[in-house]
């Protein structure tokens, strides 16, 4: 089975959404799950993991209450504010909805690139690693040196870089990003996804604009520990999600057919939904 490990729903009317708005036109709708069913169908995908697009608990019971009536969402990654004094007490309380399989701060869009080294949000990670909660990492490449000393000090939490830290291909990847994702692999906690690359290539990307990013990811990580997912709708300001699932297959045809499962499906199983 096909899993989408990376995509997002939102109503625009719930306006806790920062980072969006209006310029973004082919972003700025209400997109739910009637509009990603038919793409899935499609696509031969038979499941997704939903992540969140706002800061707020909000968001987490919006998207849980969307996992509770459509039943192609298998886990849900939400958020919660892990600067709060009662973080640990409202991790525990949301780790009792065996939906809710991981959690994410938009640690992009925070001003402190060393907000993840604070000793405060130190609690959130353990009280994470202690009901089996993956920590999906939304950074830039000026945060991965940072995630290292996570992955250190925390073994046993399950971290999954999203979109590969968004390397710049269009403006050209630095070599710090190549060095720092190949010492993240040597984690075995860590896992990455291999989904937002085209957002980060540019309205005019090529197939051969991805491969460098993506043969990397291979080396470094190896096919146990990436995993494909669409990010849709964000997807679509570069891209559509029938281009980017055979762009994908075929930047990994090389592989076997088990190693093209695992990419594509049985990693995001193993991270997200076996315990």
């Amino acid at each position: 089975m096909i899993i989408d490990a990376h995509q997002h729903f939102w109503k625009t009317s719930r306006d806790d959404y920062g980072w969006l708005t209006p310029d973004l036109e082919v972003l700025y709708r209400d997109f739910l799950p009637k509009d990603l069913k038919p793409l899935l169908d499609s696509c031969g995908v038979g499941k997704t993991i939903l992540v969140q697009a706002a800061p707020s608990r909000a968001e987490t019971d919006f998207m849980l209450e969307l996992a509770r009536e459509h039943t192609f969402i298998a886990g849900v990654v939400g958020w919660v504010n892990f600067e709060a004094t009662d973080v640990v007490a409202q991790i525990s309380e949301m780790s009792a909805e065996k939906l809710l399989v991981g959690l994410r701060p938009m640690i992009q869009d925070i001003p402190d690139p060393d907000w993840i080294l604070r000793p405060e949000i130190e609690p959130a990670f353990q009280t994470m690693v202690n009901h089996h909660l993956v920590f999906d990492a939304l950074v830039l490449p000026v945060h991965l040196k940072n995630l290292l000393s996570i992955a250190e000090r925390f073994p046993d939490l399950k971290i999954v870089i999203d979109h590969a830290a968004k390397p710049p291909i269009r403006d050209g990847v630095p070599q710090s990003w190549f060095s720092e994702i190949k010492a993240l692999a040597q984690y075995p906690q860590v896992t990455c996804k291999l989904s937002g690359l085209v957002t980060e290539a540019g309205e005019n990307w090529k197939p051969e604009d991805l491969r460098p990013v993506i043969d990397h990811l291979l080396s470094s990580f190896g096919p146990g520990r990436l995993i494909w997912g669409s990010d849709w709708p964000v997807l679509n300001m570069a891209g559509d999600y029938h281009q980017w699932i055979e762009v994908a297959k075929e930047a990994t045809n090389k592989l076997t057919s088990d190693e093209c499962s695992a990419i594509f499906g049985g990693n995001a199983e193993k991270t997200y939904l076996t315990h």
